[in-house]
């Protein structure tokens, strides 16, 4: 497994934009909204979180039998298949900036992208959400 770069230019944490949705995305609008990604330049890396779709039922009398949810499937992102395994809330999009006006108009793109796709509205946010170094738990031993 290779290492990622350091994600730090001029000893700052790299910006990340938070885009919070105001319901859970179809695996369709996810499509779109990544191929749409793909197109802006100094995207350095994007992380989804949302509602879990299992590949077995994890709970309940049907427990251990398969989960055949409709929105449970591949999609292409880029030309590559993905297989799709939640129902996307929240995209967290590292940005590899020199500067603010660089930033701006890479917010603006995605902010456009959002707008042409993800049609029940969301929440864009700027600042750091994931940790770029490592913390006191990294360094204890399970």
């Amino acid at each position: 497994m290779s290492s990622n770069p350091p994600a730090e230019y001029a000893g700052v944490p790299l910006p990340e934009v938070r885009i919070t949705t105001t319901r859970l995305l179809f695996a369709e609008t996810t499509e779109k909204v990544l191929n749409g990604f793909e197109e802006i330049e100094h995207i350095r890396q994007v992380t989804m979180s949302g509602e879990s779709l299992p590949r077995k039922i994890n709970s309940g009398p049907n427990k251990g039998l398969d989960n055949n949810h409709t929105q449970r499937r591949t999609i292409k992102v880029g030309g590559k298949d993905v297989e799709l395994t939640t129902l996307v809330g929240n995209f967290f999009i590292e940005l590899d900036v020199e500067d603010d006006m660089v930033l701006d108009e890479t917010v603006g793109k995605i902010k456009a992208v959002c707008d042409a796709h993800i049609e029940h509205g969301f929440n864009l946010e700027i600042g750091r959400y994931s940790k770029y170094r490592p913390t006191l738990t990294d360094y204890r031993g399970v």
